[in-house]
């Protein structure tokens, strides 16, 4: 086992609490010496940790050896106490190690390995209050998390945060793809390609390529009752955290014993490797909600891309799409398919006039007059169909929230296992209604909206409902402790397809390694009419729709064109019929950021495999081993590929190839991608070798 180090520089005193204290006689000055550090189970990842002449405290993250983090400052502002930041001293340090696993009931891997080494570190103020702060450090073979932590003795008392002053000051420059934050349109921005130099203010995950080919992925865990973290660039290649801002003067305030969520480090060779991690699952507290097995991953299709598309309205009129005839339509084609789900929105009252930002007529428990919830939910049962509902709040979350109970009880009693959330209003624009009737103006990644869906969680298990939240706070592994959070929008969807600013072709080969490294997405792929609004051509190309469902995983995953369109199209819509949704393993097989990507997932409890590729504007030519296969089985490759004059550009988006291979584990396979394209394959698992 790696032994820990720690060294202490401390003129004439004794050993602190087992600590010992350094003799190096060439050392100089004590802000050049560590005061405490550590390394990860593998000998991978360290840090360490130090204190300069002026007292503030930094720490520094190396990998094999070589630098990631310079020194970096850690700290907090306060809007009614002095910083703390100065005249620090290390006082103790700690660390044990832990090696466990678990199981997820559903996700991209079912059992997940969680061994790290951690470091918890205390410093003390010399003067004033002497308040006491401790810095705690999980080290993992593939990168670091670390919090802050107060008990009740620190001396800070009530905590009201103005800002952070944590820092990633990196060792060198690197390609940074990040996308804006605390602009209006909340995280449905496209992602920004450019030098670390000149990130602006930027979501987390931030993913950076470092100049010597590390990869490095920058969030953070297990956000709650906090405030979600931006960061800002200061100068050079450093990076500071920046949290959004609440309705008050303080972003966040904590009281008693506290602390923050974890910042989040995922360092890999390649961007394969960042995805791979399961440090963010990890780091989150284990399921608060005991038994879930009610909820069943699987696919939906929904009363919804025609009213995206303004074909059809939300709103009570001769456009209403949410009428009864409308959905047994699509119940029918849900049954007939094998789809276990129907998404209804538009469906109760309060959709009429202006609901944007002003959701306060929503009513989660009464449908409109022309949809009978209780005639389509006794026949989506008689064929085997359930029904999803929509509740949009408008932003108007206070009043969501005086509804949770007759909102998740209607729910439950129409057979609903999941409703799908929403928050559309603008940025800062959510409204809280306190209980003395005062109105305030909230962020959606506020600390008070943290804490929001937390409650939403808990109110929704009590009935054994689900949920998948649009406009949310951002994913941070919280679906570990609360698996009833199973989806979530977070970043620009299909929608944008059927909008004028459609999602340019490398935008899902972006996401794959920025945006999904938060946790599982509604991204509502599988458009193969692959038309927008007025025809409008969307960039894609079929075969990559149908890709799509093996690349951006989500348990609950809409086939989100409608039953017209897929009825001129059924050859390529087998493949959705036939992928799962809930996996046993997953494997990236390769990828760069932004231009491309593989990904292999094995079925739940069986042995067929699935395979997506996905590019971006350029034509591409992978090559895949089939390693991954058991190679004591046969298998039959179920190939979805785009024809040779596929291209997003062109009336040959169409153009598709589906053909069968015998194939077995040592096979290579080329996957040829045309511009805007994709692939998918199911393989078969048939029978053993001899």
């Amino acid at each position: 086992m790696q032994r820990l180090i720690f060294t202490l520089v401390l003129a004439a005193a004794p050993p602190l609490g087992g600590i010992a204290i350094a003799q190096d006689a060439a050392v100089q000055d004590p802000a050049l010496k560590p005061v405490a550090q550590a390394t990860s189970p593998g000998n991978i990842v360290s840090v360490a940790l130090y204190t300069d002449n002026d007292g503030r405290v930094d720490y520094t993250v190396t990998r094999n050896g070589k630098p990631i983090l310079d020194r970096s400052r850690l700290g907090f502002l306060f809007t009614d106490q002095r910083k703390l930041e100065r005249n620090l001293t290390f006082v103790s340090a700690k660390m044990r190690d832990s090696d466990s696993s678990w199981d997820q009931p559903w996700g991209e891997w079912k059992t997940i390995r969680n061994h790290f080494r951690e470091l918890t570190v205390r410093f003390r103020e010399t003067s004033g209050a002497k308040r006491t702060m401790d810095v705690v450090f999980r080290l993992y073979d593939d990168g670091v998390g670390f919090r802050y932590e107060f008990d009740e003795n620190s001396g800070i008392g009530t905590a009201n945060i103005a800002d952070e002053l944590t820092e990633f000051a990196f060792t060198r420059g690197g390609t940074a793809w990040w996308k804006p934050a605390f602009l209006w349109n909340r995280e449905e921005y496209l992602y920004d390609k450019t030098p670390l130099s000149a990130v602006g203010n930027a979501d987390t995950p931030i993913t950076i390529k470092l100049d010597d080919g590390t990869h490095v992925a920058l969030h953070e865990a297990a956000l709650v009752d906090y405030s979600g973290m931006a960061v800002s660039r200061t100068q050079g290649n450093t990076l500071r955290a920046a949290l959004t801002p609440g309705a008050g003067r303080p972003k966040v305030t904590r009281s008693g014993a506290w602390h923050t969520p974890w910042r989040t480090l995922i360092i890999a060779d390649d961007a394969a490797g960042i995805y791979m991690s399961h440090l963010m699952l990890n780091l989150n507290e284990p399921n608060k909600l005991g038994d879930v097995s009610w909820f069943k991953p699987g696919k939906f299709v929904g009363v919804w891309w025609n009213m995206i598309k303004g074909d059809w309205s939300w709103a009570r009129g001769p456009k209403h799409g949410a009428t009864t005839a409308n959905v047994k339509k699509y119940i029918d084609f849900a049954a007939a398919n094998g789809i276990h789900d129907v998404l209804v929105e538009g469906w109760n009252v309060g959709w009429d006039g202006d609901w944007f930002g002003n959701g306060n007529e929503m009513d989660f428990a009464q449908p409109t007059a022309d949809f009978d919830a209780d005639a389509l939910a006794a026949y989506g049962k008689s064929k085997g169909v359930r029904l999803i509902g929509h509740h949009e709040t408008g932003g108007a979350a206070s009043h969501y929230e005086n509804q949770f109970d007759k909102a998740f009880k209607f729910a439950a009693d129409h057979g609903e296992m999941v409703v799908k959330t929403g928050y559309v209003t603008d940025a800062g624009q959510i409204e809280r209604v306190d209980a003395d009737g005062t109105r305030y103006r909230e962020w959606h990644e506020g600390q008070w909206m943290s804490n929001h869906f937390v409650r939403v969680a808990l109110a929704a298990a009590k009935y054994r409902v689900a949920f998948d939240s649009h406009e949310p706070i951002k994913g941070t592994g919280l679906q570990r402790t609360y698996p009833n959070w199973v989806a979530r929008e977070g970043s620009r969807g299909m929608e944008y397809n059927a909008w004028g600013a459609k999602n340019p072709p490398e935008h899902e080969a972006n996401l794959v390694f920025t945006r999904m490294l938060e946790g599982p997405m509604d991204f509502t792929p599988g458009v193969l009419s692959l038309t927008g609004q007025s025809g409008s051509a969307i960039m894609s190309t079929e075969a990559k729709q149908l890709a799509l469902y093996v690349v951006l995983y989500s348990p609950v995953v809409m086939a989100a064109d409608t039953p017209e369109n897929y009825a001129q199209h059924m050859d390529a819509f087998q493949f959705i019929k036939d992928v799962p949704t809930d996996w046993e393993e997953t494997r990236v097989l390769n990828g760069e950021v932004g231009d491309y990507v593989t990904i292999a997932r094995r079925v739940r409890g069986g042995q067929d495999w699935y395979l997506g590729a996905v590019g971006d504007e350029q034509a591409r030519t992978l090559q895949v081993k089939l390693d991954f296969l058991d190679p004591r089985t046969r298998y039959v490759a179920q190939i979805y590929r785009d024809g040779a004059d596929a291209d997003y550009r062109t009336d040959k988006r169409h153009s598709i190839v589906i053909e069968r291979k015998d194939v077995s584990a040592g096979d290579t396979l080329t996957l040829a991608l045309a511009p805007g394209g994709g692939q998918a394959i199911r393989f078969v698992a048939m029978k053993k070798k001899k």
